[in-house]
């Protein structure tokens, strides 16, 4: 079941939130517009560097995360949006055709004390390659309201 309100996050609770991948081409034209240092658009440039190859910026990555999430969840959830991120760490590279998974972990819920209709939801998530390898975490809140205020 897809948590929508404030009572349905759990702590413990996991979700997986689906997986996607890149090709080349969406490397490097992401960060063209967004990230353009060479290991992410220049397929030589990337060869010569300590990463052996190209990767996708990890805004790119995050960018794809953050779709996963909407349709997983979010798009159903009274969200109030988020006040920001704890933590984000880029572990591995990510690169063109690797199947990058996303699951979510519920950490922390704690209802508001100055606003009876909502609350806030800790998540830990963790992206894996294909290979079972972290390639990133995320420590982030989301304000989500409840089904049933007061």
């Amino acid at each position: 079941m897809k948590p929508t309100h404030f009572e349905d996050f759990v702590v413990g609770d996991h979700h997986e939130l689906g997986s996607f991948s890149f090709t080349k081409d969406e490397v490097v034209e992401f960060a063209r517009q967004f990230d353009p240092q060479p290991f992410h658009i220049d397929a030589a440039a990337a060869d010569a560097s300590h990463f052996g190859g190209l990767i996708a910026s990890g805004w790119h990555t995050c960018s794809r995360l953050m779709r996963l999430m909407c349709d997983a969840y979010l798009l159903d959830a009274a969200s109030g949006g988020s006040p920001g991120i704890e933590a984000l760490n880029w572990l591995k590279p990510v690169r063109p055709g690797d199947v990058i998974t996303a699951v979510r972990k519920t950490i922390e819920v704690k209802p508001s004390r100055s606003k009876l209709d909502r609350g806030m939801v800790l998540s830990d998530t963790t992206l894996t390659n294909q290979d079972g390898e972290v390639v990133m975490t995320m420590r982030g809140w989301l304000m989500i309201f409840r089904r049933n205020p007061g």
